[in-house]
């Protein structure tokens, strides 16, 4: 309880910090873009109009509204997607400043991450204006996509602490780890719903991919209208803290031994 207490604090502390870090993250990325913030509505729009034309006839058969189908899972695997592949690198490409400061390596990691939300945040303006052009109904469910924006937060948190410390020793980690997001945006139902695939999938999907969780109850709240139902709710925060638990550990255990490889 103590040492969880002095975790908090330390956040806290260095609050102030990992604002400038997630403000850093965002100018730079839209530095040199002539449409800047704008460009976090217009790319998901022009992704979601390709992924249409391409799919909608192959996988999009029977389910209707399939642009707002397609989009409310999409943004979900986009943020994993980002976040993590940015967690990556969070540590080494930090390398000198950590040599000569002292302070908390899980900070520029977390600063990562946050900045992805926040940029996930300003991306739901494609997914309304999706909706408003195709005539989607807008629920009331939409109240609780903070809920599942916090779920997913916390375990993108936790699969980043793991990726950026395991890339520190193995500087193969990002190839591999593109390799399992080609993966498992096919196993995850985003494009096609999962009643479609054989039963044995199915089962094999909702026990061992987590981003199912994810996408079914933003899926549920957005597209269904519907409230999750308990077992993919909890079961999606368990994996979130469950996810965030082994990745503090490892990154607590080996950060250490970071100095001599960065």
């Amino acid at each position: 309880m103590k040492l969880l207490k002095y975790r908090v604090n330390t956040l806290f502390k260095y609050k102030d910090l990992i604002l400038e870090l997630v403000s850093r993250d965002l100018k730079l990325k839209y530095r040199r873009s002539f449409l800047g913030y704008a460009w976090t509505i217009l790319q998901p729009l022009l992704l979601m109009l390709v992924w249409v034309i391409v799919f909608s006839s192959l996988l999009g058969r029977n389910i209707e509204n399939y642009p707002v189908f397609l989009l409310s899972g999409r943004m979900m695997y986009d943020f994993l997607d980002k976040s993590t592949t940015s967690a990556i690198k969070s540590v080494t490409g930090n390398a000198s400043l950590m040599r000569k400061v002292s302070i908390p390596k899980y900070i520029f990691t977390l600063a990562k991450v946050t900045s992805c939300m926040v940029d996930m945040v300003l991306s739901f303006g494609a997914l309304f204006i999706v909706m408003l052009i195709t005539g989607a109904k807008f629920y009331w469910t939409l109240i609780l996509i903070p809920v599942v924006v916090a779920q997913i937060y916390i375990f993108c948190c936790g699969l980043g602490f793991f990726l950026a410390q395991f890339n520190v020793f193995f500087r193969d980690t990002e190839h591999i780890y593109d390799a399992v997001l080609r993966a498992l945006l096919y196993m995850t139902p985003i494009l096609y719903e999962i009643t479609r695939l054989p039963t044995n999938l199915q089962i094999f999907i909702k026990i061992f991919n987590p981003l199912y969780y994810y996408v079914g109850q933003f899926r549920d709240i957005v597209y269904y209208g519907n409230i999750p139902g308990p077992r993919i709710f909890w079961c999606g925060w368990l994996m979130s803290f469950l996810m965030l638990a082994f990745g503090v550990w490892r990154f607590q255990k080996s950060k250490d031994r970071f100095i001599l490889y960065i």
